[in-house]
């Protein structure tokens, strides 16, 4: 059975190493962020009574 050089599994590491670089970016990049609308009026504080 042949055995791969040292510097095949050196060039195997890289390819796969850029690939997951490039996937990682892609994601990163592919998604548009949504714009949250947010009022003043919707946030609601509840104080509560705390009987001890």
């Amino acid at each position: 059975m042949p055995q791969m050089a040292p510097i095949l599994w050196l060039n195997l590491v890289i390819m796969f190493l850029i690939t997951f670089i490039v996937f990682i970016v892609m994601n990163y990049y592919i998604s548009v962020p949504k714009k949250i609308e947010s009022s003043s009026a919707e946030i609601g504080i509840v104080e509560k009574i705390w009987k001890w």
